[in-house]
């Protein structure tokens, strides 16, 4: 006989019934439902989870708050960096800049940032985003 998930049965004494509290005095589980007389855990709306062990745990979990853009982030390079590793007439895309290694995805939007001179003259520039001064230079 082949083992399949419907032949599968629990071993003998291994499923234990729950406690069924506050069922009746007759259960053995009435009137103060194994709660006790007084005190803060007998009344109702206590949470179980200190008892648990889980409240620590909860405490630790970070907050995460605010507000979190799908958009995704721009990779950014410095104006240096492109005249370190491009010489003049180059085209400067994100295919270009991941096989020098200078940006780890071509699929994520690059920005070139700085204050410094662009020293190349005839760059081209695809699909990449720029500071509004490197605009300026190339005007």
């Amino acid at each position: 006989m082949a083992i399949s998930l419907n032949t599968i049965k629990k071993a003998k004494g291994s499923a234990k019934k729950g406690k069924r509290v506050g069922r009746g005095n007759a259960s053995g589980h009435g009137t103060y439902a194994t709660r006790g007389m007084k005190g803060q855990r007998s009344r109702k709306g206590v949470s179980n989870l200190k008892r648990l062990g889980l409240k620590p745990n909860l405490l630790k979990l970070p907050k995460n708050r605010g507000f979190r853009s799908l958009m995704p982030k721009n990779q950014v390079l410095n104006v240096e960096i492109i005249n370190a590793n491009f010489k003049d007439n180059e085209t400067v895309s994100p295919e270009v800049l991941v096989t020098k290694g200078l940006v780890k995805s071509a699929t994520l939007p690059i920005k070139i940032l700085g204050k410094e001179r662009l020293t190349l003259k005839g760059l081209k520039f695809e699909k990449i985003k720029m500071s509004a001064n490197l605009k300026d230079q190339l005007k």
